[in-house]
């Protein structure tokens, strides 16, 4: 069965199972509501203290964080104010009540599975317990690592929650990327403002270096030693600085130009060869620099040490490269024009040949799951490759994962060019938003806000996600059994 199919009956198995309950919600709780208007109408009976609190029955039986779940008993009453529901010793958030039926949400992290109800106000409401367990089921949510927005709006930094070093959120696109050697220290550029070191070990934030020498810092990558990163610098100048190199020797603290250019919006390393591959907005050309046999680092390069391989379509065209492990080609992800190709290496010119469409289409944003063009994206942002267990013995093993900037979410594309949804733009029974600060569940709860900077930990298999408008690092990871609690100063929005 190939992926598209498998998509499609995982998600018309969901849309069955929810169907099912929805209609058993909707019958179950038809008496909820009660205001006398209408003679069909049955009157859903008060809770009554004198006679007890039953649990007979719960649906389904086992479930993840957001989850649906139908209780039945006795004596619940119809007032969603003095009802509380545990499970797992975490509070469920409850939907409804129809006197021998609560409608409620699985919370997250109710590994223990017992569910309570407990009616009634003061320090001894009624407690009724259901006879079996409900099966809890951890899986991948989305949480705050750190950060806030306050009502100044002016995060710190420094120990997670205790914050003392100013962040450049605001107003500044993010990139992300692992250090290769030191595989707890995730670094971030802010897009024209900073350059920063997470220290994941030690729960440190720290800027390492200030607006300096570059102007607009981009896309990022290491080189193949890890000796030092190279990054893309936009600027207006053909004899301007394009890409500008930093290296391990001084902490990453010394960007020097690497390559001169204008309007250069990111850099790549190949992950096998070592070659770098820039860009410029000028004309939408993609260069070639063997990095390797430059007997680059101390001096000033000028233009001519790069060749120009391509133009991917047309004047204005901002974009990043982002190349396969196996290096075989590489994706272009376009921000301005909202759409994606692919470029395949020729191992023979050790050169990438000319791009071709692999999903969106140029000029047309909007939000849309689909193959190829018939998706929609709205300003892609980054993106990593992601192997997928279930291509195992495949040509391509890998998914690739990207933040869609302006449609507030992370997409996933397949080798085969379907895109879909993997986390962002839930919990619109709270708005009609697709945007805003949520955490929870992928899909049913969780909310990002002009995401763009993202970085994936195999190890661990976590995603941290750059939530620019949020000025946050979100995480997206299984469920931790012992995760320390979240302290935030100020207020949020």
């Amino acid at each position: 069965m190939n992926t598209k199919r498998k998509f499609l009956k995982k998600n018309w198995r969901g849309f069955i199972r929810g169907m099912t309950l929805t209609l058993a919600v909707t019958a179950a709780l038809c008496f909820v509501g009660c205001n006398g208007n209408d003679e069909n109408q049955v009157a859903v009976p008060p809770f009554d203290p004198s006679q007890p609190v039953v649990i007979s029955d719960f649906t389904p039986k086992e479930g993840s964080v957001g989850q649906r779940l139908l209780i039945y008993g006795q004596n619940f009453g119809n007032d969603t104010a003095i009802v509380r529901v545990f499970i797992g010793g975490k509070e469920a958030k409850i939907i409804g009540i129809g006197g021998d039926i609560i409608y409620c949400v699985v919370p997250e992290k109710a590994f223990a599975g017992n569910i309570e109800v407990r009616i009634g106000g003061g320090e001894n409401p009624v407690v009724a317990a259901a006879s079996t367990v409900f099966a809890y089921q951890r899986k991948m949510v989305v949480s705050n690592l750190f950060g806030f927005k306050n009502e100044r709006d002016d995060q710190a930094g420094g120990v997670f929650g205790d914050f003392s070093v100013a962040t450049p959120f605001k107003g500044n696109d993010t990139w992300m990327i692992f250090d290769p050697l030191v595989p707890h220290h995730l670094y971030i550029f802010f897009d024209g403002a900073a350059i920063g070191q997470i220290d994941l070990q030690e729960r440190m934030f720290n800027l390492i270096v200030r607006k300096a020498v570059f102007d607009r810092v981009r896309a990022a990558s290491f080189t193949l030693d890890g000796q030092h990163i190279v990054a893309g610098d936009d600027r207006g100048g053909t004899s301007d600085p394009s890409t500008i190199i930093m290296s391990r020797a001084n902490g990453f603290k010394d960007p020097q130009v690497l390559t001169r250019y204008k309007q250069c919006n990111g850099a790549a390393i190949h992950p096998v060869n070592g070659e770098m591959y820039f860009n410029s907005y000028e004309r939408g050309q993609v260069f070639r620099f063997d990095i390797a046999n430059a007997q680059y680092f101390g001096g000033t390069l000028g233009p001519t040490n790069y060749e120009e391989l391509f133009k991917i379509q047309d004047v204005n065209w901002e974009f990043n490269i982002r190349i396969h492990p196996s290096g075989n080609y590489a994706y272009i992800v376009v921000l301005n024009q909202h759409y994606i190709l692919r470029t395949d290496y020729n191992w023979n010119t050790k050169k990438f040949s000319s791009p071709y469409l692999v999903c969106g289409e140029a000029k047309a944003s909007g939000y849309n799951d689909g193959v190829g063009s018939a998706a929609r994206l709205n300003r892609p942002y980054q993106g990593v490759f992601v192997k997928n267990p279930e291509y195992a013995g495949k040509d391509d093993e890998y998914d690739f994962y990207f933040t869609d900037c302006n449609n507030h979410c992370i997409r996933s594309l397949t080798p085969d060019g379907l895109v879909s949804t993997f986390a962002g733009r839930g919990s619109t029974g709270l708005n009609a938003n697709f945007f805003g600060y949520v955490d929870g569940d992928l899909r049913l709860e969780a909310r990002f806000y002009n995401p763009t900077g993202l970085a994936y930990d195999e190890a661990n298999n976590t995603f941290y996600v750059g939530d620019d408008e949020n000025r946050r690092i979100r995480k997206i990871a299984m469920e931790e059994m012992d995760e320390e609690p979240e302290t935030e100063e100020g207020t949020d929005d």
